[in-house]
């Protein structure tokens, strides 16, 4: 039975079909760089900001499952908020090739990230891309595409802020084998991020994020604008 927790959702696979997917439960990894050296040096510059260190990494975030969205808009609070592009592991199915790989943003909200990291992404939606590849069609090459997103600030350009091949991260073999009990039929999991590049504002009002396999030529492509809710009243 359908809970009213979970969402709907569905996935464009190159070969024409639509692989439906019911979310019940959504997990978002974090400080999940493969050279954990750089994660620790990383950590340590994020709690000189306040933002509270994790008792071990990666760090594992469950979400609520109806954050899960494939979405062109994403409501905000306020003007401290922004994305992190990321790959997802989506689990359609029981067998191997119901593992599917698709582009995802994890909008987090900055504010609330230095109270509690876990409370930051159940503030804002995940974004997922409408389109995916069976993770077995790409694994053998999987360090060879290349994640990218761009921000852009009332009306304006574009501008390149995330730029990374997925050898920067943990592959999804890593969770797989690492957290197999939770990876049951209508799991999505993000990736966690990578670096941000200097000197570009995060706090945009529009992101980009698009997931390229330069051995194909096919790119995955999501894109939504950060839209600002009404102030509170009282």
């Amino acid at each position: 039975m359908r809970k009213s927790w979970m969402t709907e959702l569905a996935f464009d696979l190159p070969d024409g079909t639509s692989v439906p997917v019911t979310v019940t439960r959504l997990l978002n990894a974090g400080y999940a760089g493969r050279e954990q050296d750089e994660v620790a040096a990383h950590v340590a510059e994020l709690a000189e900001l306040g933002v509270p260190a994790p008792e071990v990494t990666p760090a594992l975030y469950p979400v609520a499952p109806y954050l899960a969205a494939q979405a062109d808009g994403v409501p905000v609070q306020h003007g401290r908020t922004s994305g992190e592009a990321e790959w997802a592991l989506v689990v359609a199915g029981p067998r191997p090739e119901d593992l599917l790989l698709t582009v995802a943003c994890d909008h987090t909200d900055r504010a609330l990230e230095v109270h509690g990291v876990a409370w930051s992404k159940n503030a804002g939606l995940d974004v997922l891309g409408n389109g995916a590849w069976r993770l077995a069609d790409v694994e053998d090459h999987l360090d060879e595409l290349r994640l990218r997103a761009w921000v852009a600030h009332d009306g304006g350009p574009e501008q390149l802020i995330q730029d990374s091949t997925l050898a920067a991260l943990l592959p999804p073999r890593h969770w797989l084998d690492d957290i197999a009990e939770l990876l049951e039929p209508g799991t999505v999991l993000l990736s966690g991020t990578v670096a941000m590049l200097p000197g570009v504002d995060q706090f945009g009002d529009r992101w980009r994020v698009e997931l390229a396999d330069p051995v194909t030529g096919q790119t995955l492509e999501l894109a939504y604008a950060v839209e600002r809710m009404p102030e509170p009243i009282g």
